[in-house]
């Protein structure tokens, strides 16, 4: 009657809600979902360990980054740039949102680095959302559009592997579908997407909303501001060498599919560079884990609870105890699996992840009750995406906090994961139940 699931994520949506650091919400939730299976605290906290080194790599990722990120800043050229981007965006809001969503979606397809350019990238704006009266909670749905967006709606990049998943697992699973077809059968998601986004920037977020002052500054800012007194004026040798340190950094990731690779070979040439100096490393690098250490904790604990959740069986449970009641009822049978990928993709953060979970139980399902192919893709694709835009511990709402907050004036979930779960979530329950009904 109790699934653990549902239970467990509750209780972290709830204690997330009420403020409870996102890390301590994931492990009680963790905790929570063990207990409800029958687990004991012992044995739940060891799955919890065991499965964190599945986001090792990502989170040594996004330390690196943060280090990176900070030596750019260092250097001046984020400050020159900003200081130009001010006569042209101001006063046009909407245009620079929609810009920053661009932006964001070549970050998964023509250049794939994923959330790695939004410290780089945002920190710096701040000051100039702050001038503008922009509103952060549309920066946060517009930099989460850009992350889901294309990996939803084109076959490249991100986007290739997202197809790849649902075309392989569904064909494992008994119902044959070429990847050709995925991008018919993902693109009502995607228009879901597109219409969220623009209700976020035209509607809900267009209006002016004055800058929090409860915030104090921080020494990233000063040692951003030392560095770039002396180099607002001109486009600086400093200022070529820091590019030059950021496409071999690009160059190295492409090559080597390594976040890590590139991020390290960033920060070696920044030091070779001269354009930070060796006394200050230290410095630099410890504002750099202050950056990003948050989030590369959130997501070793999330990767952990995703591995007490799947071992504790409670994801087959769910969906086993409700379709034996859902009949053959199609219109029921695609709300319900859509919101069961809801709530596993919240708990577990990744809609990468939670296909493979979902497939070998939809595909069967979905087959008994006459939908076509295309339609359980659309479905599947539907139910794995819900959750990532809303959910504490997905790199699509940790990323943009991660550069929305860099002067403590952001909240992770009441000023990204609120705001995005409604702007995204609503409309893709729609366009997925759309999709299953026509296609």
């Amino acid at each position: 009657m109790f699934n653990a699931v549902v239970i467990s994520v509750v209780v972290m949506i709830v204690l997330s809600l009420l403020r409870v650091n996102v890390i301590l919400a994931i492990i009680l939730a963790a905790i929570t979902a063990g207990l409800v299976a029958s687990l004991s605290i012992t044995d739940t906290m060891q799955l919890l360990l065991s499965g964190m080194g599945g986001q090792a790599n990502t989170a040594l990722s996004y330390i690196l980054l943060g280090g990176f990120a900070v030596m750019i800043g260092y250097s001046g050229i984020t400050s020159f740039l900003v200081k130009r981007l001010i006569t042209v965006l101001k006063g046009r809001r909407a245009f620079m949102l929609l810009a920053i969503a661009g932006i964001a979606s070549l970050s998964q397809n023509v250049i794939p680095v994923h959330i790695a350019f939004i410290p780089i990238l945002i920190p710096p704006l701040l000051l100039l959302f702050d001038k503008m009266k922009v509103d952060r909670r549309g920066v946060a749905a517009s930099l989460t559009f850009g992350l889901k967006a294309p990996y939803i709606l084109i076959p490249a990049g991100y986007g290739l592997l997202f197809h790849s998943i649902i075309a392989d697992e569904m064909t494992a699973n008994g119902m044959s579908i070429s990847i050709k077809q995925i991008p018919l059968a993902m693109l009502f998601p995607g228009l879901a997407m597109v219409v969220g986004l623009l209700v976020a920037i035209f509607i809900t977020y267009g209006k002016d909303r004055n800058p929090r002052n409860d915030a104090q500054v921080d020494e990233q800012s000063t040692i951003n501001e030392t560095a770039a007194t002396e180099e607002r004026e001109s486009f600086s040798l400093k200022h070529v060498l820091t590019l030059l340190a950021i496409v071999a950094a690009l160059t190295v990731q492409i090559l080597f599919q390594s976040l890590v690779l590139g991020a390290l070979t960033g920060i070696i040439l920044m030091f070779a560079f001269r354009v930070v100096p060796f006394h200050r490393g230290d410095e630099v690098m410890n504002e750099g884990v202050k950056m990003m250490g948050t989030i590369a904790f959130v997501m070793l604990i999330a990767s952990g609870y995703a591995t007490v959740l799947k071992e504790t069986g409670a994801v087959e449970q769910l969906v086993a105890s409700t379709s034996s009641s859902l009949g053959s009822h199609s219109f029921l049978i695609a709300l319900v699996l859509i919101f069961i990928g809801l709530v596993i993709t919240m708990g577990i953060g990744s809609s990468f992840g939670t296909i493979p979970i979902i497939a070998a139980l939809y595909v069967p399902l979905c087959a008994a009750a006459g939908f076509s192919p295309l339609a359980t893709a659309a479905l599947i694709g539907t139910a794995g995406v819900l959750g990532d835009a809303g959910s504490p511990a997905s790199d699509s709402t940790l990323g943009p906090t991660s550069g929305l907050n860099a002067d403590g004036k952001h909240h992770h979930i009441w000023d990204t994961c609120v705001p995005t779960f409604l702007h995204y979530n609503i409309p893709l329950i729609v366009f997925g139940l759309i999709a299953a009904m026509v296609l």
